[in-house]
């Protein structure tokens, strides 16, 4: 196997080839097989390029190659605009004469069924076995405006003055790029480069912007995606990103997908597909937002916070137009993110600076705010304030008509330590633009205001990393009792349980009665289902009642299966139960969640999600997130629950991320005991499934 092009390799021949390849390339400019050459010389590209079309002598007046051997030289970067058809021949041809990177527009292959499946699997085995990267299937090309190099069949490059800037777009979805280059140019920004993943038969999303980190031109990265493929790639560039300091927003599809399913336990289908997706952009610090504006006018934003592990909280509002500013409050309040009223001593500094301010979330200065003088003053002594994370200035119709009033005090406060954004209600384009220019993160609606905000809120400081695993296909499932095992080893609080024999003589108890008899094998890891449990035993002659009420349940519903042994447990109870369970995602990796237990586990969907494992602190912000916990935090004179327990055998559990050893793909506590406070937690149940 040849080495794998990688790295700034990478990217150079992705991005900045000295020769480029049109395989197919259409005579007709028209046509999408004709874009790119078209494209290449309006653009001014300087590197050469070298149409291919065994049909043609010239191509839209240029000298056409019969096919890539007849090249002078060896293109950087071939791409594939033939039918599917050919795109394997081509490939072939790309490794056998070393070409470093191959785009492939066609589609045709894993999107279509059976056969494309296995033309895609022959493509990614042919780049593995060569050292060939290929970009795509249905990949539209990307382009690089400081370069010229628009190698790309999207309609949307027709567009003549394209900026160049620090913003770097990956997109699964190539007409999405289009959408997005059109959307900055309005709002000014300028884009590093462009990249349509297309279906990651071989190069994927994080690879891609992996390679291109050290590129000082990038300033930060937009992705839009569509799955998690490839996801220890994400992760990869994800952490590499934030070591940089490069924020990462992400716009992510699937939110109304249903929830993925689980054979052995509730953990899959309580978290669903998207809900650890979710899990694992915050986690890595990634930015996600839900409209496709915040996708655009996030990136400044995330570039004024750093991933520190301080996450900010606390927004300060000053607006000179109430209705505006209400709007935002609204926004951001549906979104959990609270706007602080100002404090007593902000008030008097702002009195004693000739503002008229009055208690309330808002600072509202009405028409006065339109002054160059009262709204900088104001925004110099919110910016001082310590009550507040990040200042937004909403700005009313002077935006539009006095964008030099409006905006400059806004403009000449950006320098300030602490972040300030601006958020203008009428359609301000001009005002826009020269925010934009400055470098102020900038809105100009209150939904793509309030969701940029909430998204750089909620994302997390990456922290520590799973060992690295190749989930198995399937796994078995240990006994009860093997379970517990795996979590004494863990650390993870139960009851205790004692191991008798079905068929023999009730066992002397080192605990008393009511107890619980549970049948235990590995090949019966739903008990319920065959009628294995047995509640509420009150003494010897009852126990032996429930050993035949086991044997006799088990030959009626598990005729096939041999089980011999029963686990017995003293009955507890708690003030709650709550289930802990941790998953091997194929894409996401190791997740850990909490759910309330009982019947609201899959009823209210009450839980939250991280990427295992997490620290003590980080399973305290789980418990604040599931809302049937509330009353044992004392809530209206409740008792208290052991919370602090609870976050430290969520954390022990979600260990089984750094145990290699223990190979485990599933493991669930349901139900775990929430005792009251200074009682701890206890564990009447679990389920292990192993790789």
């Amino acid at each position: 196997m040849m080495q794998a092009t990688v790295g700034p390799e990478l990217a150079r021949a992705l991005l900045n080839p000295r020769s480029v390849a049109l395989v197919g390339v259409s005579d007709d400019p028209a046509k999408t097989g004709g874009r790119p050459l078209q494209y290449l010389r309006k653009a001014g590209f300087e590197g050469a390029v070298y149409p291919v079309n065994p049909n043609r002598a010239t191509v839209q007046g240029e000298r056409a190659y019969v096919d890539l051997a007849s090249l002078p030289e060896v293109p950087d970067h071939v791409f594939v605009l033939s039918p599917t058809d050919s795109v394997l021949g081509a490939a072939s041809e790309c490794a056998r004469l070393g070409v470093k990177v191959m785009t492939v527009l066609a589609s045709g292959f894993s999107e279509s069924g059976s056969q494309g499946a296995a033309r895609e699997q022959e493509l990614r085995a042919l780049a593995r076995s060569t050292g060939l990267r290929i970009l795509g299937p249905s990949s539209l090309g990307v382009v690089r405006p400081a370069t010229g190099l628009r190698l790309t069949a999207n309609a949307a490059f027709a567009e003549p003055d394209l900026r160049s800037g620090g913003v770097f777009v990956a997109s699964h979805s190539g007409s999405m790029i289009g959408a997005l280059v059109s959307r900055g140019m309005a709002r000014g920004l300028g884009f590093a480069g462009l990249v349509s993943v297309g279906s990651e038969s071989d190069l994927s999303m994080g690879e891609i912007c992996l390679s291109t980190l050290d590129d000082p031109a990038i300033e930060g990265y937009l992705l839009f995606l569509e799955s998690l493929r490839h996801g220890e790639r994400l992760r990869e560039f994800a952490l590499a990103a934030a070591r940089r300091g490069k924020p990462v927003v992400a716009y992510k599809l699937g939110r109304s997908a249903a929830a993925a399913e689980m054979a052995a336990t509730h953990t899959g289908a309580l978290a669903g597909e998207d809900d650890i997706a979710d899990a694992f952009l915050k986690d890595l610090g990634i930015a996600r937002v839900e409209t496709l504006a915040a996708l655009l006018e996030a990136l400044p934003l995330a570039g004024r916070f750093a991933l520190d592990g301080a996450a900010p909280r606390r927004v300060g509002v000053v607006t000179t137009t109430g209705g505006g500013a209400a709007m935002a409050v609204d926004q951001l309040g549906v979104r959990g993110v609270v706007v602080e009223p100002a404090s007593a001593e902000t008030l008097t500094r702002l009195r004693d600076a000739g503002i008229s301010a009055h208690p309330g979330r808002v600072l509202d200065l009405t028409l006065a705010g339109t002054r160059y003088d009262v709204m900088k003053t104001a925004l110099d002594v919110l910016l001082e304030a310590p009550e507040f994370d990040l200042v937004l200035a909403v700005v009313g119709s002077s935006a539009r008509f006095q964008p030099h009033l409006a905006v400059k005090p806004i403009i000449d406060s950006l320098q300030h330590g602490k972040p300030l954004a601006a958020m203008l209600v009428p359609d301000a384009p001009q005002a826009l633009a020269q925010l934009t220019e400055a470098g102020v993160p900038c809105f100009a609606g209150p939904e793509a205001c309030a969701d940029a905000i909430a998204s750089v809120f909620a994302r997390r400081m990456p922290g520590v990393q799973p060992v690295a695993s190749s989930p198995a296909a399937s796994g078995r499932s240990l006994s009860e009792a093997q379970a517990y095992t795996l979590l004494d080893r863990l650390g993870v609080p139960r009851a205790p349980a004692v191991i008798a024999s079905l068929s023999g003589e009730v066992p002397e108890l080192p605990f008393g009665y009511p107890v619980a008899a549970k049948v235990c094998s590995e090949h019966i890891p739903h008990k319920t289902e065959v009628g294995g449990v047995v509640l509420g035993i009150e003494g010897d002659a009852a126990l032996a009642d429930a050993f035949a009420t086991l044997r006799a349940n088990l030959a009626e519903r598990a005729p096939g299966i041999e089980c011999d042994e029963v686990l017995l447990q003293p009955m507890r109870s708690g003030l709650a139960e709550v289930l802990v369970g941790y998953r091997r995602d194929a894409d996401a990796g190791p997740i850990i969640l909490l759910a309330a237990g009982g019947i609201w586990a899959e009823v209210a969907r009450d839980r939250s999600i991280r990427l295992a494992p997490v620290s003590v602190d980080t399973a305290r912000d789980m418990i604040e997130e599931v809302r049937m916990l509330k009353p044992l935090s004392g809530l209206r004179g409740k008792s208290r629950g052991d919370l602090e327990a609870l976050a430290q055998a969520i954390s022990a559990l979600s260990r089984l991320a750094v145990l290699p050893d223990a190979a485990v793909l599933e493991a669930e506590v349901n139900p775990l005991l929430v005792m009251p406070q200074g009682q701890g937690v206890v564990a009447v149940d679990a389920l292990v499934v192993q790789g």
